[in-house]
């Protein structure tokens, strides 16, 4: 070992090792050394010598290059690499499930052409977090970049396997859709993998039989460099084709998807978006009255603190209980294992299903919202407009290079008129009474940048925007 190279690894990891995932530029800290030997590190922290291990990759230039590394790294370890290929990450849940063996998924999700990143799952879909097991990853790869990888007496294989048909026919049983009235839908798959499961799972492409949706595509061709726009709705000008192509050919809605196809995103029959908000409380209801007309009395149903308060009144409504969580993937899936929540939902368009291992998976939510919408004869429009009765901002994010300073002036400001927690962040509820409207806000630092990320709900247009104007010159300074 050369001097200073423990030091050196160590520092290249920590770049890229996430709360719950790895994620970097290419070249960098991201490079197939590093891979193979956290491939290495995965099946050492996750005890699969000996085991099945799943490794998926999306359609970035990098990810089969990535996923062999990691492949080499993990066999030397002792694993039997499952290969699945070309996968959408909640395609890799589906096969970490069903095999009930651990995964690594190769995407840097909705991130630009120059990164990538792992994405990893315990056996059964299970999500690991730097508190969870992702920092013992780490630790253990450094190691093996200063020592060498130490090979397993006996060395596993690969073998390649299309999941994809089983993937489709297990969602189809998940959600029925051959009876809805026919629908034309417009899908944008920005490049990204939900170029190859919408055709699969919406459409005959994994020989299933044809549904009563005609299919408008956009940008379905795989391509990691992202030609057409970048592949992350959350972002309002990548979701422009989309509304503008559904108005263009008269469709009855839109969905758009995200890099690795694991969120999906909404837009009515004249373009106009339909929050994650009332998609959650839509897919919500569908759930909590499927398992109580099968018996089930004790329903939870998990939001995050970030949703609309509609979501929670409306699962309360629907006879279940409202639990609300702090944000992030990997504690939500434990929190959807603890409570045995039949449904989970975030602000950011990631919706858990107890019946999906309870791992997130935006096609699902997609089929629910179709099943709901295709049941019945009004316009998207309006039907969204019912689970859209208060004022979002959406999520406004400033540099704030003083975060505690910022709170104190946030603190000062509405001390003596609202309530604190500190839950995620710090949520800053007003006390009113039943003449005023309601508000709320929530400020959370990033974990990767300077920025506050403020969000602010209203039970009208002019409160939202009066507390999201306070807010900001507050943060601001």
């Amino acid at each position: 070992m050369t001097p200073g190279a423990g030091s050196d690894a160590r520092s290249r990891l920590d770049a890229i090792v996430k709360a719950y995932d790895v994620r970097g530029i290419v070249g960098e800290g991201l490079t197939a050394e590093t891979v193979e030997a956290l491939g290495a590190a995965f099946v050492d922290e996750v005890g699969a010598a000996g085991a099945s291990l799943v490794v998926g990759h999306d359609m970035r230039d990098s990810s089969p290059g990535f996923a062999e590394a990691f492949s080499r790294g993990a066999t030397r370890r002792g694993a039997d690499v499952v290969a699945i290929g070309l996968c959408s990450t909640d395609e890799s849940y589906f096969a970490s499930g069903q095999l009930q063996a651990p995964a690594a998924m190769f995407t840097a999700s909705h991130n630009p052409a120059a990164y990538n990143g792992i994405k990893f799952s315990r056996a059964g879909a299970q999500g690991i977090s730097l508190d969870t097991g992702l920092a013992a990853i780490r630790d253990r790869a450094a190691a093996y970049l200063e020592q060498g990888i130490a090979d397993a007496a006996s060395p596993g294989s690969v073998s390649n396997v299309d999941v994809l048909a089983d993937y489709a026919a297990y969602l189809r049983s998940l959600v029925d859709l051959s009876g809805i009235r026919p629908l034309k839908i417009v899908v944008d798959a920005g490049n990204g993998m939900g170029g190859l499961t919408v055709p699969a799972v919406l459409g005959e492409a994994a020989g299933l039989p044809a549904l009563p949706l005609e299919i408008v595509p956009l940008y379905f061709e795989l391509d990691g460099t992202f030609p057409n726009h970048e592949a992350n709705p959350l972002e309002p000008g990548n979701l422009v084709d989309l509304q503008r192509a559904v108005v263009e050919h008269g469709a009855h809605l839109g969905l758009a998807f995200d890099g690795d196809a694991d969120r999906c995103f909404v837009v009515d029959e004249q373009g106009g978006a339909v929050t994650p908000s009332a998609v959650a409380a839509i897919v919500a209801v569908r759930e909590i009255e499927r398992v109580r007309a099968a018996g089930e009395t004790d329903v939870a149903v998990i939001h995050n603190l970030i949703t609309s308060r509609f979501v929670p009144e409306t699962i309360e409504a629907a006879g279940a209980t409202a639990v609300r969580t702090r944000v992030g993937h990997s504690l939500i899936k434990d929190r959807m294992r603890e409570t045995g929540a039949v449904f989970g939902g975030e602000h950011s368009a990631h919706y858990y299903f107890r019946e999906f291992w309870g791992a997130d998976n935006g096609m699902l939510a997609a089929m629910h919202v179709l099943a709901e919408f295709g049941g019945q004869q009004a316009p998207l429009s309006e039907l969204a407009a019912r689970y859209t009765p208060y004022a979002l901002s959406g999520e406004i994010n400033s540099t704030v290079d003083d975060v505690p300073a910022a709170y104190t002036r946030i603190v000062e400001g509405f001390t003596g008129r609202a309530e604190f927690d500190e839950l995620d962040g710090l949520t800053v509820t007003g006390i009113t009474d039943e003449s005023e409207p309601f508000w709320w806000f929530n400020v959370r630092p990033s974990n990767t940048e300077p920025l506050l990320r403020l969000n602010v709900e209203g039970g009208d247009v002019a409160t939202m925007a009066a507390i999201r104007d306070e807010v900001l010159a507050l943060i601001r300074g």
